[in-house]
């Protein structure tokens, strides 16, 4: 059985550190093993007997729905084992949602997801990144670095959300979201 776990994020060294590329530091937590590929950084590891591929597109963001499709196509896997992991604006820092399906709330990684696979039946990851920005400053709230703070309380978060990828792979979306899924998490 095979899996896609799909890292949202921007290409480049510009965007390395920024919370809009939280999903390829979670994807990177589970492989230190990329290689260029059409449409990405691709990464295959197993778990549980199960094969996992890692994308890391490389199509920006808002254009994420091109690498999603082309690499579900190419490894003919089904969209009930797809998971897109990424930023999310409306969940406080370090807070984890994991769901079947659902809106893209403005993200427009999702919403290009949604456009070219016919819909939002996938499952998801959301980071939570918090929304400390005044109105009109969206954009360079979630392409801007982590504070000092936040940057310090990254990587054990980034463990929680690859630990949840690999719960996704090896006991399902239901199972994982009843473990996973608590109030203030």
């Amino acid at each position: 059985m095979k899996f896609l776990i799909v890292g949202l994020g921007n290409p480049g060294a510009k965007y390395e550190d920024t919370r809009h590329n939280v999903g390829f530091r979670v994807v990177e937590r589970l492989s230190e093993d990329w290689s260029p590929a059409s449409h990405g950084a691709l990464a295959r590891i197993r778990h549980r007997g199960k094969q996992i591929v890692l994308l890391k597109p490389d199509t920006f963001m808002n254009l994420s729905g091109k690498a999603v499709r082309y690499w579900l196509q190419k490894e003919k896997i089904p969209k009930e084992r797809l998971l897109v992991v990424m930023d999310d604006l409306h969940l406080d820092f370090g807070h984890l949602r994991l769901r079947g399906k659902g809106s893209d709330a403005g993200h427009n990684g999702l919403k290009s997801i949604d456009q070219l696979t016919g819909g939002n039946n996938y499952a998801r990851l959301r980071f939570g990144i918090g929304r400390d920005f005044h109105p009109g400053q969206q954009a360079d709230y979630v392409l801007g670095e982590w504070p000092a703070e936040e940057f310090r309380d990254l990587p054990g978060h980034l463990d929680r959300a690859a630990e949840i990828c690999l719960s996704f792979c090896a006991h399902g979306l239901q199972n994982t979201m009843n473990k996973y899924n608590k109030k203030g998490g």
